[in-house]
């Protein structure tokens, strides 16, 4: 078993003009601590638009002054959207292997296609789509780190013309990839595709011991890799607090961790949108 830290960056209001500030230094110190104590990885993800639960626009500059910071632990970036809308598979590709570069070899790759319409209504991502454009951002992305030079693509939400992508990333073929994963179905499906599992903990230990069984049940019976290496390994985003004082913990965890699951469901799912805006619901 691995350990880590996942960094929403989540900042409740009310906020100062210090807030944002001291919330990404006090991270970076976090990562600090986290590599000289021995924990294996340190994760961000991409988040848009979601206001105090996620401040994490853009991870690759967080990660990247991470790894200038660490010198052991695996950087994970987990994850990037990755329907071309949002990000283009070429943008993508160069930063992964930029940031694999100057980390020695120490990135991780995860792919996410979003979850709300806060966030993907900004970038005109269908909700029926959204699935598809990220497998194929994801596919483009990896047809880029190998190819010497790049072949093209040619998909249905993405044309790529041949080019080569430079910088290519320091692992070979290229970083280990990881999908998120929010349900039983979308495990399976990052089991067939050989990625790693990058899932949350809303669900009970005994459920996830079964998901972790199916996991590599379908992998050794169906998976088809879609990168050139593949990575099975699942991965739990869990809540966690340790102190001597059981009254402290409580209270801290119901502060923290009842912030994040109201940040999740009213900025993500149940908040208001946008009055007047139309076009994104």
């Amino acid at each position: 078993m691995k350990f880590g830290g996942f960094y929403e960056h989540q900042l409740p209001r009310p906020w100062s003009r210090e807030s944002e500030h001291t919330l990404l230094k006090n991270a970076l110190e976090q990562v600090e601590l986290s590599d000289r104590l021995g924990y294996e990885y340190i994760w961000a993800p991409e988040h848009h638009f979601l206001e105090e639960y996620a401040h994490s626009s853009a991870p690759e500059i967080f990660l990247a002054a991470c790894s200038q910071r660490t010198r052991n632990v695996r950087i994970g970036h987990g994850i990037v959207q990755t329907p071309p809308y949002i990000n283009h598979p070429a943008r993508v590709a160069e930063r992964i292997a930029t940031l694999d570069l100057i980390s020695d070899g120490r990135c991780d790759f995860s792919v996410g296609a979003g979850a709300t319409e806060t966030e993907l209504g900004e970038f005109f991502v269908p909700q029926a789509e959204k699935k598809e454009m990220m497998l194929e951002g994801l596919r483009a992305v990896v047809e880029m780190f190998v190819g010497e030079p790049f072949a093209g693509f040619e998909g249905k939400y993405v044309t790529i013309p041949p080019r080569n992508l430079v910088p290519k990333p320091y692992q070979k073929p290229h970083p280990p990839l990881w999908m998120a994963c929010s349900n039983r179905a979308s495990i399976l499906q990052a089991a067939r595709l050989g990625v790693g599992a990058l899932t949350f903990s809303f669900v009970s230990p005994e459920k996830a011991q079964h998901w972790v069984k199916d996991y590599y049940d379908t992998f050794e019976k169906e998976c088809v890799p879609v990168g050139y290496a593949v990575n099975p390994q699942f991965a739990i985003t869990c809540p966690f607090l340790c102190d001597r004082d059981e009254q402290r913990v409580q209270q801290l965890g119901a502060e923290s961790y009842g912030f994040f699951i109201y940040g999740l469901g009213h900025y993500s799912f149940f908040g208001e949108h946008e009055p007047g805006r139309t076009d994104i619901w």
